[in-house]
């Protein structure tokens, strides 16, 4: 395999994955609808593009596109790179995209005779610099063939194969509604002690939750660095918490499957009636988002 890629999508997440890319001996060829940060990464000594076209017309035969795009641009972005392909070449979408989309847009690309791949990243822009979690969904000679590409952008361990296509999507639409239910219960559980009559310190309760307790985790964690950013009260923090659509997605799911997730369910629409009543358990979540996935969460002045 000629560790050749070419990348769309240069925002915060593909930004960090191109650097890693590099790092791993990869070559490659970035575009992005914006110029600036084309920019930035040339000045790293990445190869850029100016358009779809010119970025695929660089890469060698058996081509690999990476996309790495909101799931609201995927669609277009996709078909303007299959115009560009050849039987044999290869897609690759690393977004949030829903899963029923993801099925069509692996047919599209089945009747070119393009290979298809479908991959959830967590870990945000962090995890995309140091090494992602990577869930892959495909046939699995597809996967093989690119196997060393998951294994260089991932944490050891950090990747697999989930299954047909779709399967990637899908698993990683549950683990953001899962993560939705841990960040709510943590937000919680941190309301009531701060309002308790005991005089708590709060940076030391994560310190200790965070040192091989049952609950012991990355969030604990990203709490702890959020509170020595921001101070426990979290003033600068909104207490309107924002979500992206993968919960809804996990929510809509469940429900076609009638399988029950009251927790999911009652942290997204927490997350819809905080826009109205923000409180601390608000904060606390927000400045989770905004510690791991770097969303802006900040009060409005």
């Amino acid at each position: 395999m000629k560790k050749i890629i070419g990348y769309i999508g240069l925002g915060k997440m593909g930004r960090n994955m191109v650097y890693n890319l590099a790092d791993h001996g990869w070559k490659v060829v970035a575009y992005n609808r914006s110029p600036e940060p084309r920019k930035m990464v040339a000045k790293q000594g990445i190869q850029t593009a100016e358009s779809i076209e010119e970025m695929v017309n660089a890469l060698p035969s058996q081509k690999l596109v990476w996309i790495m795009v909101s799931h609201q641009a995927v669609d277009k972005i996709l078909r303007d790179v299959l115009k560009n392909m050849k039987r044999g070449d290869t897609i690759i979408d690393g977004g949030n995209s829903h899963y029923l989309s993801t099925l069509k847009n692996a047919e599209l690309c089945r009747k070119k005779g393009v290979n298809f791949l479908d991959c959830g990243v967590s870990g945000g822009p962090s995890g995309a610099r140091e090494g992602a979690c990577c869930m892959v969904g495909g046939s699995l000679s597809v996967y093989k063939k690119y196997e060393k590409l998951f294994k260089d952008i991932s944490a050891p361990g950090g990747y697999g194969l989930m299954g047909e296509n779709g399967t990637g999507h899908f698993v990683k639409m549950v683990h953001n509604g899962i993560e939705y239910g841990m960040m709510q219960a943590i937000g919680e559980g941190f309301e009531v002690m701060k309002k308790s009559k005991f005089h708590l310190d709060l940076k030391k309760v994560v310190e200790v939750y965070n040192n091989q307790s049952v609950i012991t985790s990355r969030l604990v964690g990203w709490l702890g660095l959020a509170y020595k950013q921001y101070g426990v009260d979290l003033k600068q923090i909104s207490g309107k918490v924002s979500h992206s659509g993968e919960g809804q997605w996990t929510v809509e799911a469940a429900r076609k499957l009638k399988v029950r997730v009251p927790i999911i369910k009652g942290s997204l629409n927490f997350r819809k009636q905080s826009q109205k009543k923000p409180s601390y358990t608000g904060q606390v979540v927000s400045a989770l988002r905004n510690q791991f996935g770097g969303h802006e969460v900040k009060n409005k002045k």
